[in-house]
């Protein structure tokens, strides 16, 4: 595929040239396209409903809310670690440690353990965002570097300089800024899909709890 665009541009140069002439940061560029690969596999594997609001809570937690010994609730949360078991355990904690707490200071307690997941949810998003950001700066960093060598060395000998030669050092000096953004693109690209994936699962999530947390709060109100 790169190749294939450097013989669209019309550059004389294969993947191996342009790696030489970019230099040791495309090895940086190289570690933050792995970075970005890593990065989905993660979310595709934890960004899912079944991590965040697992089925298993749903279905079996109103019955054992509902109960008198709510330590069977919290075994549950426990033994399904997820973002809705930690607002659940909030939760539960608030009850256990103020019997008499009404059921708004209930629902604000969950509230702001749900907003702390969604932001744990949303914020590890961003990473991709950041690699998107970085990866065409430092793309141009190589390149001014590769400007630089190459005007130094026709100010160096002014008699021997060629347009040719000089263009060819800016083509080779452009290198690194077109990996970068061969890495920043698709990073961007998959940050808008994560994104979205994200917001739903936060929309699942405050949905969820909020079922959950009014079954409580009901069963607290009437003890």
């Amino acid at each position: 595929m790169i190749s294939s665009l450097f013989a669209a541009a019309g550059a004389q140069m294969t993947l191996t040239q342009a790696w030489t002439y970019g230099g040791w940061l495309m090895w940086v560029l190289l570690a933050m396209s792995v970075a970005v690969v890593a990065v989905c596999l993660y979310f595709l594997a934890t960004l899912r409903s079944r991590t965040v609001t697992p089925q298993r809570l749903r279905r079996d937690l109103p019955k054992y809310l509902v109960s008198d010994d709510p330590s069977e609730a919290r075994r549950l949360c426990e033994d399904v670690p997820s973002p809705l078991a930690s607002v659940l355990l909030a939760t539960l904690d608030a009850v256990r440690n103020a019997p008499k707490a009404d059921a708004a200071l209930i629902s604000k307690v969950a509230e702001s353990e749900g907003a702390r997941q969604a932001d744990l949810i949303q914020g590890q998003t961003q990473w991709l965002l950041d690699i998107a950001a970085i990866a065409p700066m430092v793309g141009l960093l190589g390149t001014v570097i590769g400007m630089l060598q190459a005007f130094g060395a026709v100010a160096a000998d002014v008699a021997a300089a060629k347009p040719t030669l000089l263009a060819e050092g800016v083509s080779k000096a452009i290198v690194t800024t077109i990996f970068g953004l061969l890495v920043a693109i698709p990073a961007m690209a998959f940050y808008a899909f994560f994104r979205r994936r994200a917001a739903k699962l936060v929309a699942e999530l405050e949905s969820a709890a909020a079922e959950l947390v009014a079954i409580l709060g009901s069963k607290h109100a009437q003890e």
